[in-house]
């Protein structure tokens, strides 16, 4: 997995994947956005066990060349064990809120006590144009365990706030 911030500009895209391709690497999935002004990329690459510090060491280089890119590189940890591998249910839940300081704090806090794991999160601001002020938006994507289902989430985090909307989609395998 490497992670990557920059300060952004057009090629960065570019400059990783010539890098990986140098080395025999496979793009296998990504997450990269604009936030702030910065590029923020996540990506997991397959590559031959035996290739990896050699492309370790050229992503290196490109921090080196270019002290406005950070690149971190984490290998495969490995298989989970099987003690903390548990049967899971895809949830997807819409939040939209008056936001305020401690807001994610407080939503994470909800699902951390539930022993619910945030698979994605993508939050945002948004003007209030009737009200006034500013709204929360966040998506997230969840996965349940058994001892948790959709309601008790939903329940949990509507009872934040009476202004805190909870809007959620059971995925069903």
């Amino acid at each position: 997995v490497i992670t990557v911030l920059a300060n952004d500009r057009p090629g960065i895209v570019h400059l990783l994947s010539e890098t990986l391709r140098e080395h025999g690497a496979s793009w296998v999935d990504s997450r990269m956005t604009r936030l702030g002004g910065k590029f923020a990329g996540l990506l997991q690459v397959s590559i031959d066990a035996h290739s990896v510090v050699a492309l370790t060491a050229s992503l290196q280089a490109l921090h080196d060349q270019d002290n406005d890119l950070t690149v971190l590189v984490e290998a495969d940890g490995g298989a989970i064990s099987g003690a903390s591998v548990a049967s899971t249910t895809p949830l997807s839940l819409e939040i939209l809120g008056q936001d305020r300081p401690g807001i994610v704090d407080d939503i994470a806090s909800q699902l951390a006590a539930l022993a619910v794991n945030i698979e994605s999160l993508h939050s945002e601001q948004r003007d209030a144009s009737m009200a006034g002020g500013v709204l929360f938006y966040a998506k997230l994507e969840l996965s349940l365990t058994d001892t948790v289902d959709a309601v008790a989430v939903r329940d949990a985090l509507e009872a934040m706030s009476d202004q805190l909307m909870v809007d959620w989609q059971l995925d069903t395998p």
